[in-house]
């Protein structure tokens, strides 16, 4: 299989989505607002039904940046203008770009903020489910996005958490410590549940003056930021800490082991982001590892993958699988946009590295040559997750799909900075070989699905199981997914509960008001760089 080689046009890898916004949305104004001046005092105001285009009114901002942007290495965009400008460059992009675009409303920006106008710039409809159709609506700040996708490195606690109830009485248990972050350091694991923050008690306290603090303590706004916390341990004792907010590394490839079973050697693979670039390496390793074992079965832990970049997961896709398996004219994922966006196109199943300026290297990826796959599934299985899962079932691998139903994310966007903020709308779908993509209510195990719902999975529904570290084999998800290899059973069906299970991290909070914390999901596919984000 050969894949291109052809540079990408934009350069850097990530959070340069700008000139393909910038230079192709086009087909979407009907006529303009009077001229916008690109100088120190420009003008525009919001006619309905009269879009300027994006390109315009783009990088016109109430407060520029200046000096050189450490990305690119070229001085900032930014010119002098208004939030007026702002708020219209993101109704021109959105009608330009957004999927949905005839189902947003055309709002007069006047009178709001421009985080509140950007979230008015989304569909209001709902799935069949009665859920949101789109839930992945959220801006970020520009620097902390480029910190984190470039480098590998972000900044908080380094530990990660899922609400049992946001709301009193509240519950939030600990499930996954970064290594090497202040929460490892400090000996937080898996489990745990806080019970108090900045002196406040987590649980019960509902004044105004209590949830800023709980929010300030979770949340923290800057590297050093100190914060004391209380946790319940796992027998019961309380634990009191102190954590610093700092840098740390993410570790993507989170753990690889063998596993020796009845039924032969089976790896496990905990994979926990996309998102880093720089995570090729450590997962083409992780593969060869479990190649040199000589495993017959994989169980892949994507419970807490939220998403990363497309092109990486065509790689896993294709390590699991190989040449032999992979039809040779079969594509990992066609890319469905609005009809005026974009020409839609398509991802390959990608069989080596790429660079960092996304060239072929010419290195050959190694391969499993298996034609089926245990993955563990949570709520926060996300995006580029999910359409490893799905592109998999496209070329007929089996998938068993053990834990919960994952996020429903089959959509994507190019992250656009304007101003210092990089916002992120949906812009395109995702379809696998065999042409489905409609799973917006998520990718569900069932034990006996339903052959008229390709968005039912074979597998298991199984409840996360905090009371055990990850790749344990007694952790119910992998214990389920052992089990099943054996005989094809599954352990009884836990109750189904309206509690929440939103995974959170302890970094920097999102500039959105919208309820869901976005998590870092990055899609690439050749000749173009498409990030994504979905939430926590």
């Amino acid at each position: 299989m050969q894949i291109t080689t052809q540079k990408v046009k934009l350069g850097l890898a990530l959070g340069m989505a700008l000139t393909l916004i910038a230079c192709g949305g086009g087909g979407g104004s009907s006529g303009t607002t009077k001229p916008v001046n690109n100088g120190t005092s420009p003008t525009a105001q919001w006619q309905a039904g009269v879009y300027a285009s994006s390109a315009s009114l783009k990088d016109q901002c109430a407060t520029p940046r200046t000096g050189v942007d450490p990305v690119t290495n070229n001085a900032y965009p930014d010119k002098k203008g208004s939030e007026t400008l702002e708020k219209l460059w993101l109704r021109s992009w959105s009608h330009e770009s957004y999927l949905w675009y005839d189902e947003l409303d055309d709002v007069n920006p006047a009178g709001y903020g421009v985080l509140e106008y950007f979230e008015r710039l989304k569909t209001d409809l709902r799935t069949a489910s009665g859920s949101y159709k789109d839930n992945f609506h959220y801006a970020q700040d520009t620097a902390e996005l480029n910190k984190r996708t470039q480098s590998g490195v972000t900044s908080g606690y380094g530990f990660e958490w899922v609400w049992g109830s946001p709301y009193p009485p509240r519950s939030l248990h600990v499930v996954y410590i970064e290594p090497g972050s202040p929460a490892d350091l400090a000996g937080i694991e898996r489990g745990m549940q806080l019970v108090n923050i900045n002196g406040r008690d987590l649980i019960y306290d509902e004044t105004d003056a209590g949830v800023d603090a709980i929010n300030n303590g979770l949340f923290p706004e800057s590297v050093g930021q100190r914060t004391p916390m209380t946790f319940k341990t796992l027998s019961g004792n309380m634990l009191d800490v102190s954590l610093t907010s700092a840098d740390y590394e993410i570790h993507a490839v989170a753990k690889t082991t063998v596993l020796n079973t009845t039924q032969g050697r089976v790896g496990y693979l905990l994979f926990n982001t996309f998102n880093i670039f720089k995570s090729q390496q450590p997962l083409k390793a992780a593969i060869q590892q479990l190649k040199d074992a000589n495993i017959s079965e994989l169980v892949l832990d994507l419970r807490y993958n939220g998403g990363g970049l497309l092109a990486q997961s065509s790689q896993l896709g294709y390590m699991i699988t190989g040449p032999d398996i992979v039809p040779a004219d079969a594509f990992f994922e066609r890319i469905v946009f609005n009809g005026k966006f974009e020409e839609d196109d398509e991802l390959v199943f990608i069989n080596q590295l790429l660079d960092e300026e996304f060239y072929g290297t010419g290195v050959a990826l190694p391969t499993l040559d298996l034609t089926r796959v245990y993955v563990l599934s949570t709520g926060n299985t996300c995006s580029a997750s999910e359409s490893l899962i799905n592109a998999l079932r496209g070329i007929d691998v089996e998938v068993v799909l053990m834990g919960d139903t994952t996020c429903g994310k089959p959509y994507g966007f190019y992250p656009t900075d304007n101003c210092g903020t990089t916002y992120s709308t949906i812009q395109f779908k995702g379809e696998n070989y065999a042409g489905f993509g409609e799973y917006a209510d998520g990718l569900k195990p069932k034990q006996r699905p339903n052959l008229n719902f390709l968005d039912e999975v074979p597998g298991c529904r199984v409840d996360d199981d905090l009371n055990h570290a990850l790749g344990d084999t007694q952790e119910a998800l992998l214990a389920a997914a052992l089990q099943h290899m054996q005989d094809a059973s599954c352990p009884p069906e836990p109750p189904r509960t309206n509690k929440t299970k939103t995974l959170q991290r302890s970094g920097p909070a999102v500039q959105t008001a919208s309820s869901h914390n976005p998590l870092w999901n990055n899609k690439i596919y050749p000749n173009k760089v498409v990030l994504q984000r979905l939430s926590q």
